[in-house]
């Protein structure tokens, strides 16, 4: 049985590689485009785990993560920023507002899905 991953990211190619590399791996992939999208989807179906894109429409990365850590049966599903945000202090932000893990964008397809298990 393979595991249930959703990416909340709303630029297509970035979602299709990730999708792509994990779908290879043995991954169930789920997408959401916005974050109030990938918040619906989370809380219906309890995904392993959320890769979170910081700079999605209506609602940034920062305000998703906070959301979904409001709902306890979420409480234990990693969220995983990938984000092309990599200033000084960008990682502490998105942890501190709820996010597990942080990778940088462009990813690395050599090392993406080893990066992600770490998590799960």
């Amino acid at each position: 049985m393979s595991e249930h991953l959703l990416i909340i990211e709303d630029n297509p190619q970035n979602f299709y590689m990730m999708k792509f590399l994990l779908e290879k791996n043995g991954f169930d992939i789920v997408g959401a485009e916005t974050g109030r999208l990938g918040i619906e989807e989370a809380i219906g179906n309890k995904p392993r785990a959320i890769l979170l894109d910081i700079q999605l429409p209506e609602m940034d990365g920062y305000a998703v993560a906070a959301e979904l850590k409001k709902h306890p049966e979420l409480s234990d599903v990693p969220i995983i920023a990938v984000t092309s945000y990599a200033m000084v202090g960008d990682r502490e932000q998105i942890l501190a507002a709820g996010a597990t893990g942080y990778i940088e964008k462009p990813i690395d397809p050599e090392t993406f899905v080893d990066e992600i298990r770490k998590y799960l």
